[in-house]
């Protein structure tokens, strides 16, 4: 019951936050230079054509009515008209959208499986070369910009030595599975897989780092407690002693953390995609402030506040399935 209560204040505040969000997104529109008629008109139009568009458009209604308009339609599934491309927002936004979390979830999968062993090692063998290597590897990676790293890697691994594509993403992980499961063809994951392997690294070399040192400190604390003396004393093998027991108590902050940054990296893979040309919703981002085309820049400002604010919930709830004392805090 009391979980029950937990989520659903966590859910109402997710709801004010995304209301937020958008009600921000719409006012940014009217706080910067520039016009939807100017996107709109032809070459040459003049005032009573321009002003008929604005009609057309609504733009002369008055900011409230606009802005109810506005919610009205985006709780249709309707974020504009994008008059630059002369396709609806809602479609070329959710068309990046897999792209986007495709790398997010592959960046995040390459910190986790080489961040907590590491953190482990480290903790396990401190002032031993494992432990100093580990230290050295969180503090190279924590302060490489992601632009140079992934500029580095496509330099070395795919111009040089041509292990690897440069950019680009010339298949999604559904189509393909499809072509895998339907098929019987496995070159669709393969290449999927060549192109995500550097854009992924570039992305989630930080958050390795930051898992590293959060497992290594987290690790030190718990292996001078009494209760891992306790488990030892009962014979228990070292390993089931350290992953059971020792890693088990020092993963919530581990996931807090993996929540908090695995919003950041959808919303924060701007740069990366940009590197790699990949196809997501940073590069589409780009490409429409480069040209202030409003309803993709609103459209994608919006899908990546709704999609941090769905992972910090699960988040919450996992945070407080794990540690019970944070439902009645």
């Amino acid at each position: 019951m009391a979980l029950g209560k937990f989520v659903l204040k966590r859910l109402l505040q997710g709801v004010f936050v995304v209301w937020s969000v958008i009600t921000l997104v719409f006012l940014l529109r009217f706080m910067t230079p520039g016009s939807a008629v100017a996107f709109v008109a032809p070459p040459g139009a003049d005032l009573e054509l321009r002003e008929a568009i604005a009609e057309d458009l609504g733009l002369n209604d008055p900011i409230h009515v606009q802005y109810v308009d506005y919610i009205a339609g985006l709780l249709q599934g309707d974020m504009g008209y994008s008059y630059v491309s002369g396709t609806e927002a809602s479609i070329r936004v959710f068309a990046r959208l897999p792209a986007t979390v495709e790398l997010a979830v592959a960046a995040t999968l390459v910190a986790v499986v080489i961040a907590i062993p590491l953190g482990v090692v480290s903790a396990t063998r401190r002032h031993q070369p494992a432990d100093y290597g580990a230290t050295f590897f969180s503090l190279i990676g924590i302060s490489t910009p992601n632009f140079w790293l992934g500029i580095m890697l496509i330099l070395v691994v795919a111009v040089q030595l041509k292990w690897l594509p440069t950019s680009s993403r010339p298949i999604g992980l559904g189509p393909a599975i499809e072509l895998l499961v339907f098929e019987a063809r496995p070159e669709g994951i393969r290449i999927w897989a060549r192109h995500m392997v550097l854009p992924a690294i570039t992305l989630g070399t930080y958050f390795t780092a930051l898992i590293t040192r959060l497992t290594r400190s987290g690790m030190v604390d718990e292996l001078g407690r009494d209760y891992v003396d306790a488990t030892r004393a009962k014979g228990l093998p070292e390993t089931l002693v350290r992953y059971k027991h020792v890693l088990r108590n020092t993963l919530i902050p581990i996931i807090t953390v993996l929540g908090l940054q695995l919003g950041t990296l959808i919303g924060g893979a701007v740069i990366t995609e940009a590197v790699f040309s990949w196809p997501g919703l940073g590069t589409l981002l780009i490409d429409a402030i480069r040209t202030r085309d409003w309803p993709i820049i609103q459209g994608s400002l919006i899908v990546i506040g709704i999609g941090f604010v769905l992972i910090n919930t699960v988040v919450d709830m996992l945070y407080a399935y794990v540690n019970p004392r944070v439902i009645a805090e």
